[in-house]
């Protein structure tokens, strides 16, 4: 198999009273990124597990950035073949 790139995604996560919050953003060629954003709530009546809002908003924000990418190929796909394009993930 031939190797064509490595892509990175960066991660930033901070975490606010009963709320963590979380952006993941790719770098795309030419310039522009994609963004993806997850939020993490804490219930009032549970313990506060800090790791746990970490990786439930770190989560979201990947998932949210899968669904915007595979948008973003649907999108390149219908520009090269100049028709409708059905992507699932």
């Amino acid at each position: 198999m031939k190797t064509i790139g490595d892509w990175s995604v960066m991660l930033s996560v901070s975490a606010h009273e009963d709320s963590t919050e979380a952006n993941a953003r790719l770098p795309m060629r030419g310039g522009s990124d994609l963004t993806g954003h997850g939020t993490a709530r804490r219930n009032p009546a549970d313990e506060n597990v800090t790791k746990i809002g970490e990786e439930l908003a770190v989560a979201r924000a990947l998932s949210d950035l899968a669904h915007r990418l595979l948008r973003e190929a649907t999108a390149d796909v219908e520009t090269v073949t100049h028709g409708r394009a059905h992507l699932h993930m």
